[in-house]
């Protein structure tokens, strides 16, 4: 028994971090998520000219407390027909692969559970693929045409646009030269310049394949409400059913994190390698360091400027609640930077924190801009047909992903070639990538001939038959 304790003392040792990072995604996840869907019904409100949850709490910022509480309350229906184990594992199955695609990723210097995974990327977004047999299991074990229905066609749209993702991500690795997460990062910030510049049309596949990977609009098919009633979710409800929309929106999270870490610098701030806005008199401070405290003070001031609009005293004070909170996460990330600047000899000892925090603070303002234009688009692009959905992703998506993973080869090894680094691989990279539209101009051209020449021969067959 002694030895059995001492034993799970020296792993506590030794893996207390992340074991400590993994609680806190488990812990924190639910409840950031249940705020990204109270920013996107915000969002959808302003834009539709409308207020949005205002009831529940000061500007309806309680309003996710109070689905959760609903959620865990609400009656717990399974069909009497259908596989009552499997469909209660599915959803669990599904969030529990979007859980665990976290731990392999980087959400700063300072904060990675699987650190020094040599497979990372791979790791991550193989584990976030697994997720969809939480999707076909739910659908098959509800016995529901409209669920099995939803289920297949989640399948479906998993495999074609998971093959121009990946292809994308093959173009961002032929750059990076690993599949670890830090090196990543690391190589972005030896060659002085973001992936996303070196191969943006890879960066606009995956782009585009995340959102139909994810199931969101206007590619959300698999639960067509206009069609389908819920799609796979048809049956579900209660805690059940958030756990199918804690998957879809932790899986938000994972690709927007990934196309952040591949193709936007990871936690690096923009422009991290180039100084032109030092001040050499105060120890080289980058003026471009101070562009995260005046953010937030920015929104503290304009928190303030609202309160005398308030209609009542309760959100009077939270709005002077919010803005003190700004103002204390301003200071702390102003901190590292005036301290190293004002105080030359503490630099070293400030700088990992000054990169823990401030590198944070970027990931996370990459990865909140990457899922607010999932929802700008959610709110602005009507549905696609499934017919139109599966011909985007296999007649344009993945021939245009091979070209371009062909061409980011040639142009790296043009780029060898001339001894080209950082900036200057962008001589190689943009013909590179102007082929790859020009590419894509082609393949659209042959897609509207053929459809017009189907579309002709069906309007034939349809006239002599009648």
């Amino acid at each position: 028994m002694q030895a059995a304790v001492q034993a799970t003392i020296d792993f506590l040792k030794l893996y207390w971090a992340p074991l400590l990072c993994g609680v806190v995604i488990v812990a924190v996840l639910p409840l950031i998520v249940g705020y990204v869907v109270l920013v996107e019904r915000k969002l959808m409100a302003d834009m539709q000219a409308r207020l949005g949850p205002m009831r529940v709490g000061p500007h309806g910022l309680l309003q996710p407390i109070a689905d959760a509480v609903k959620l865990l309350i609400k009656e717990d229906i399974i069909p009497e027909d259908a596989d009552k184990l499997v469909f209660w594992l599915a959803p669990v199955f599904s969030v529990g692969a979007a859980l665990l695609a976290i731990g392999g990723l980087a959400f700063g210097p300072a904060f990675q559970i699987g650190v020094n995974l040599n497979i990372g990327l791979l790791f991550v977004v193989g584990i976030s693929a697994l997720g969809i047999f939480g999707i076909v299991l739910g659908g098959w074990a509800s016995n529901s045409h409209y669920s099995l229905m939803g289920a297949l066609r989640s399948a479906a749209q998993l495999v074609s646009y998971e093959t121009a993702a990946g292809m994308a991500l093959v173009s961002g690795l032929l750059l990076a030269g690993t599949l670890n997460i830090k090196s990543i990062v690391e190589a972005q910030t030896n060659a002085g310049v973001w992936f996303g510049f070196l191969a943006p049309v890879a960066f606009f596949t995956y782009l585009v394949a995340s959102i139909a990977e994810t199931n969101r609009a206007p590619f959300d098919l698999p639960e067509a409400e206009s069609e389908l009633v819920a799609g796979y979710m048809t049956e579900f409800s209660g805690f059940r059913w958030s756990l199918y929309f804690l998957a879809e929106y932790t899986n938000m999270i994972v690709v927007a994190s990934v196309a952040t870490t591949l193709f936007l610098g990871g936690w690096l701030r923009p422009f991290a390698g180039i100084h032109w806005f030092t001040l050499k008199g105060l120890n080289g401070l980058d003026l471009l360091d101070l562009f995260p405290p005046l953010l937030i003070l920015a929104v503290a001031a304009y928190c303030i400027l609202r309160v005398p609009r308030q209609p009542t005293r309760v959100q009077q004070m939270f709005m002077l609640v919010v803005a003190g909170l700004c103002f204390v996460v301003a200071l702390v990330l102003v901190g590292p930077v005036l301290l190293s600047a004002l105080k030359p000899a503490m630099a070293e000892a400030v700088k990992p924190f000054y990169a823990g925090i401030h590198g944070g603070f970027w990931f996370i303002f990459k990865v909140s801009a990457y899922i607010y234009f999932f929802m700008w688009l959610r709110f602005t692009i009507p549905r696609y047909r499934f017919d139109q959905l599966m011909r985007l992703g296999w007649h344009f998506l993945i021939p245009l992903s091979i070209i371009n993973v062909l061409l980011v080869g040639l142009s790296l090894i043009v780029g060898s070639y001339y001894h080209l680094q950082g900036w200057a691989l962008l001589l190689a990279t943009t013909p590179a990538a102007i082929l790859g539209l020009v590419a894509a101009l082609i393949i659209l051209g042959i897609e509207q001939k053929n459809r017009a020449r189907q579309e002709a021969a069906a309007a034939t067959a349809g006239f002599y038959a009648g």
